[in-house]
């Protein structure tokens, strides 16, 4: 198992969900290896809730990290879930499509690795508002 899926895993277990249920963990790691994870936290308003792996860029950028080598993303479920669209065009802006995202494989196999270019192809990058 690799580490930083295992921290994300780890990280779904302090979700706040329950009006999903849904658990997810989200650990990002920075070019200097240090690991920063996030969890959801929901709200009654839906559109209010927090992703995981936004929490867990939050916090490094908060700590002054801009630059990531990898992600790892899981739920409670185990069903190989990536970052959504939302998450995704958030990773855009610190990485780029090499960037590498880890998540669960089937049936607890051995995890799926993705870029962000293969998930998010066409993205609104910093080049698109550079006055």
């Amino acid at each position: 198992m690799d580490d930083l899926l295992e921290a994300a895993r780890d990280a779904a277990e302090a979700a706040y969900a329950p009006y999903s249920e849904y658990r997810v963990g989200a650990a990002i790691e920075t070019a200097d290896g240090t690991v920063y994870t996030g969890c959801n936290v929901e709200n009654a308003n839906y559109s209010n809730s927090l992703h995981a792996e936004e929490v867990a860029v939050g916090t490094a950028v908060s700590e002054g990290h801009h630059s990531f080598a990898r992600l790892a993303v899981s739920s409670a479920k185990r069903d190989g879930v990536t970052p959504c669209g939302m998450c995704r065009q958030t990773l855009s802006e610190f990485c780029d499509e090499d960037f590498r995202i880890l998540t669960e494989g089937d049936g607890g196999e051995e995890p799926t690795e993705y870029t962000l270019g293969e998930l998010l192809p066409t993205t609104i990058t910093k080049e698109h508002v550079d006055p």
